[in-house]
């Protein structure tokens, strides 16, 4: 993810890198604009009519949920590193008034848009950055790794009772209730979300700002898995992976060994939901607690190999890099068209849509970004939100 400020000489596969990533996580928030919020996980919860609707799910969850926003995550820690290294007057106040203001931009983002929005999140968990930017390359891959463990070990605190109950055959246990309300094909829950994502513009906007002060809660708990991934691309920067200081080869070698690890873990815990005919109690550990570790070494492996083959200038390598340079302000349009295509004031297709045609319409933004981030990119560099996010900086600072 871009910062405020770009480094004095740019990356070319790293910006190639910032592309895939903005372009990668709409496959999943297209679903959340899309779909009740229990969707997003639990393909039975709602949207799923034929088995083209579970190969999508099988898709996501192993190749595309958490795996670009792990991406995101670490070149945003890139960038606020390349920034704090770059030093200057007050460095670390340059850093905070950037983490405001990228908080302020999250939280109008999610108000009026995408409550799912991570912005709010990173500039929390920026919080901490400096405090670790003087940290060895092998010292920072070592606190993602601590941080990755603490997010496991929350979430099996907080999921557990729901597996337990699950397995012991309780029924109506609260933690169960919970979980169907949140993961599973509660009659009631779903017919409520439905109803809430068809509300007016002006009754979205005061329902989501009386929220506010609930939504912290959930940003706190994602703290440990944000920051591990952050702090992950920092170590990854400066062991010189993201910098494309390392052989092809060893990119290629780091990718296999992470994509070997990860991809039968995660298909193993696909195959696990499947068997167990997707209960809510499972579906929400799963995708939120037990895969992030395989997550985030997937994530690994597309970094490695974007780093290995996204170098060279043609066509592709040279449109992913304009998106990735105006990836805050992609990020957010792509809030602004989903919205366009799926809320009421636009065409009200929520709820509307299977999972397989959701994932078609999300090709929309992707191909907006695609035909429009060149020309800027040639002719303005920045994009506007990166422009407004160093100009509001740069005054509070």
């Amino acid at each position: 993810m871009v910062t405020p400020d770009s480094p004095p000489q740019r990356i070319f596969a790293l910006d190639a890198l910032r592309g895939i990533a903005v372009i990668g996580i709409v496959g999943m928030n297209v679903h959340a604009f899309a779909l009740p919020g229990p969707a997003y996980y639990n393909p039975l919860a709602y949207g799923a009519t034929g088995a083209v609707d579970y190969r999508v799910w099988l898709a996501s969850f192993v190749f595309v949920e958490d795996k670009f926003r792990t991406l995101f995550a670490m070149l945003f820690g890139v960038g606020c590193l390349i920034l704090l290294e770059k030093g200057g007057e007050q460095p670390w106040r340059a850093h905070y008034a950037r983490m405001l203001v990228l908080f302020v931009i999250g939280l109008v983002h999610a108000t009026f848009l995408a409550s799912n929005d991570v912005l709010r999140a990173y500039a929390l968990a920026g919080l901490a950055l400096p405090l670790l930017a003087g940290l060895s390359a092998r010292a920072l891959v070592a606190v993602a790794a601590g941080l990755l463990m603490v997010h496991v070990a929350l979430g099996l605190t907080a999921f557990g009772s729901a597996m337990v109950d699950f397995y012991l055959n309780r029924a109506g246990t609260d933690a169960l209730l919970f979980a169907e309300r949140n993961f599973g094909h509660d009659p009631a829950a779903i017919a409520a979300l439905l109803e809430q994502g068809r509300e007016g513009f002006g009754a979205r906007i005061m329902r989501r700002s009386a929220a506010i002060p609930a939504q912290l809660t959930t940003l706190v708990a994602s703290l440990p898995l944000n920051l591990a991934a952050i702090t992950l691309g920092m170590g990854l920067w400066k062991a010189g992976m993201l910098k494309g200081q390392w052989r092809t080869f060893r990119l290629q070698r780091i990718a296999g060994l992470a994509a070997l690890v990860a991809l039968p873990a995660l298909l193993a815990l696909a195959g696990w939901l499947v068997a167990e005919g997707f209960p809510a109690a499972l579906a929400g550990p799963v995708a939120l607690v037990l895969s992030a570790p395989f997550d985030t070494l997937l994530g690994v492996a597309y970094a490695a190999l974007a780093m290995a083959f996204m170098g060279s200038e043609n066509a592709l390598t040279r449109s992913l890099a304009a998106v990735g340079r105006l990836s805050l302000t992609n990020y957010l349009m792509t809030s602004v068209i989903l919205a366009a295509i799926f809320a009421p004031w636009g065409l009200g297709l929520f709820g509307c849509v299977t999972r397989w045609q959701a994932l078609a319409l999300g090709l929309v933004p992707i191909a907006a970004m695609v035909l429009w981030s060149p020309p800027w990119v040639a002719r303005l560099g920045q994009g506007p939100f990166e422009r407004l996010w160093r100009e509001g900086a740069r005054i509070l600072s």
